[in-house]
């Protein structure tokens, strides 16, 4: 029986990474449970050592990339689940993501979460992720954006790193594509923090927006130097 390792990077989530380790526990999908505290300024450390097994700290922040690169690294499963810390009750609906990748269907899941309760933005970011994903591979992503995703440890230990900052998502999907990997992406009902039609929002999208570029950029350049 293949071991599931979950990592979960947080940054000041201490008003969620209770519930959502305790949703996670609760469901027993997996056999050990990682949260990288990325530089929090609050209690997010503190308060994830009730629930999970290894707890790694940043002293300052470095990027949800760079905590996910830390957490795989020092997990010992077969398959390395990444989860957010906001998921709270919902969390517990990743086990939705394993199947396929049991069932050797496929060596990455990731999930097609439901739609906003409100529409926010313009959708910029995400069209611009999924065209770019569909131009450098070829592949459809329905959710190029999704946070929530398992795969093979042996994937990432072959790819050797992930990409920093709000481009790591469409970096690993193309990465992984390139190489030959097979993705599948899973309806599932999660629910997670959202940004909202204020300045906050806007300046999250913004940031964004333009990580995805700099990361689709950079995959662009790498698929040239390779041919």
């Amino acid at each position: 029986m293949k071991k599931v390792s979950v990592i979960i990077p947080a940054y000041n989530e201490a008003e969620e990474i209770g519930v959502t380790l305790r949703a996670i526990r609760e469901r027993f999908f997996c056999d050990e449970l990682i949260v990288v505290d990325d530089g929090s300024e609050d209690e997010t450390a503190t308060l994830a050592k009730k629930w999970a097994d290894t707890v790694i700290s940043h002293p300052y922040n470095l990027g949800k990339g760079a905590a996910v690169q830390l957490g795989w690294q020092h997990a010992r499963g077969d398959v390395i689940m990444l989860l957010d810390g906001d998921l709270r009750e919902s969390a517990a609906e990743a086990e939705h993501l394993l199947p396929p990748l049991l069932a050797d269907a496929c060596d990455m899941t990731v999930a097609i979460l439901p739609p906003p309760k409100q529409k926010a933005g313009m959708g910029l970011a995400k069209g611009l992720a999924h065209q770019g994903i569909k131009w450098l591979t070829g592949f459809e992503a329905r959710a190029p954006l999704s946070g929530q995703r398992a795969m093979r440890r042996d994937l990432l230990a072959h790819l050797g790193k992930v990409d920093k900052g709000f481009g790591i998502e469409v970096g690993l999907t193309v990465d992984a594509l390139r190489a030959g990997y097979r993705i599948h992406e899973v309806p599932v009902l999660f629910q997670h923090r959202e940004t909202g039609n204020d300045w906050q929002g806007y300046a999250h999208r913004g940031k964004e927006f333009v990580a995805i570029g700099r990361t689709l950029c950079r995959k662009w350049w790498e698929g040239k130097a390779w041919r």
